[in-house]
């Protein structure tokens, strides 16, 4: 039987996201993320299209790379002004019954005592439907605001990461047994103290003796999402992701994703095939080929290709305002601004991009392919990028959120349906049953479910 096809929506608290120039559209209403309507409205959408999760993109800074300063990010919109992910949590939870709620949270920035306890709370408010989008953050702009004066190094970053992990697990995991809370009322007893447990733990980076604050949530652990590309992100995916983003503009450059992070899972002794993987695109649909084509270049007007270089340069810390839009890739004269276009140079090796181009492309949509078509179209090339790379689904961009997702709910999902590609009732309770086929609890072999608290890291303090 073919392998179904899986959704996210790829959101975020601003008023725009990855299709930066978009909100100059006629059509766009970008100023909802601001109102609980909107949020309601485009949840409720999504689960009544049978989507996996509305997954919820953060940073904490801003993108200032650009130009050297933070302009061109406030005239653009290009991920600023910026709210809270994880207050929408409640929101959208409280407005559906099965929709998976994915929110990122940079762990270099928050303690894991206080963040364990957040994420609990919302597990709990949610039924169990909270997925952790696992990130160590990248613009040096968060780190001079939280007082550093620049961001620890991107391998360092990681051994952080892999301390913060084994402090969170040890909360959600090993803090209060499973019959802890009684909730005796002839004898007085709401939580037994012999059945709760400090976790001891004296690491490199923190220092966290007592025990967790809330009591066990439907998953305990909630679903984890990761998204390196790098060789050490890859390897932190590997060991702890329960899911994985991946993003590029080929089918190659995805299955060489596909084919590194499940060898990664394997030489972690992980089942590769457990760990889902999800690819960033925009689908552009309408009831015919040319009413999706004409949407297609009706949104290509708005692309703002400054706008696009603001994300650019934050994504890579390259300056691309240096850099005539018409310089080919080989002109780009750092390393990391050559490796910022690998992916597309990897997608098409008989094409030079150039600035302008690679600026176009990540303008609409990000850095995943478009695809577009009526729903015969959609469906046949989305299969195609299914079966040729080993992907379990599609992280779905937007250029206007509500009016894109809409008509993937009304024309796309009722075609992979009639395919036999997609369930679009999947079954209810938790995140991670519903993605897994599995209980609600990390797989047994996960390193979250192994940890124990008996066994702290030595007591060796960062200088």
């Amino acid at each position: 039987m073919a392998r179904p096809i899986r959704f996210n929506a790829f959101q975020m608290n601003t008023p725009s996201h990855q299709s930066p120039g978009l909100w100059t559209h006629p059509r766009s209403s970008s100023e909802r993320y601001l109102t609980p309507g909107y949020w309601i409205e485009l949840a409720q959408l999504l689960e009544r299209g049978g989507f996996d999760a509305i997954f919820l993109a953060d940073v904490l800074g801003v993108y200032d790379v650009y130009r050297k300063g933070p302009d061109a990010a406030l005239r653009h919109a290009v991920q600023v002004p910026l709210n809270d992910p994880l207050a929408l949590v409640p929101l959208i939870a409280h407005a559906t019954t099965r929709l998976g709620i994915g929110v990122t949270a940079a762990l270099t920035y928050e303690h894991p005592y206080t963040f364990a306890r957040r994420i609990s709370t919302l597990d709990h408010l949610s039924g169990g439907r909270i997925g952790w989008n696992i990130v160590t953050g990248y613009l040096d702009s968060a780190a001079r605001n939280l007082g550093l004066d620049r961001q620890l190094g991107h391998d360092e970053r990681y051994d952080l990461a892999d301390e913060y992990m084994d402090v969170v697990y040890k909360l959600w995991e090993r803090s209060w047994d499973d019959d802890a809370v009684v909730r005796d009322k002839d004898r007085g007893v709401y939580t037994d103290p012999d059945r709760v447990h400090p976790i001891n733990h004296h690491g490199r980076y923190y220092d966290v003796p007592g025990f967790h604050l809330s009591e066990p949530s439907p998953q305990r652990t909630p679903f984890l999402y990761q998204a390196g590309a790098s060789p050490r992100g890859a390897r932190f995916a590997a060991k702890h992701a329960e899911a994985t983003f991946i993003s590029g503009p080929s089918k190659q450059v995805i299955k060489q994703g596909v084919d590194a992070v499940r060898a990664a899972a394997t030489a972690e002794g992980r089942d590769p095939d457990a760990l889902l993987v999800y690819a960033q695109a925009l689908i552009v649909t309408g009831a015919t080929e040319q009413a999706a084509q004409a949407r297609l270049e009706e949104y290509r007007l708005h692309v703002d290709v400054q706008a696009a270089l603001t994300l650019l340069s934050g994504w890579t810390g390259v300056d691309f305002s240096r850099h005539h839009l018409d310089d080919t890739i080989e002109y780009i004269d750092t390393d990391a601004g050559r490796s910022a276009l690998a992916s597309l140079s990897a997608a098409d090796p008989r094409r030079d991009w150039t600035v302008r181009e690679a600026a176009e492309f990540i303008g609409l949509g990000g850095r995943g392919p478009i695809i577009v078509g009526d729903a015969h179209q959609v469906a046949d090339q989305l299969e195609a990028w299914l079966d040729e790379t080993g992907i379990d689904g599609f992280n779905l961009a937007f250029a206007l959120p509500l009016e894109d997702m809409g008509a993937v709910v009304e024309h796309i999902v009722p075609e992979l349906v009639r395919r036999g590609r997609y369930r679009a009732d999947p079954p209810g309770g938790t995140l991670r049953a519903q993605l897994l086929s599995q209980g609600p609890r990390l797989a047994p072999g996960h390193p979250g479910s192994q940890v124990d608290i008996a066994s702290p890291l030595p007591a060796v303090r960062a200088a």
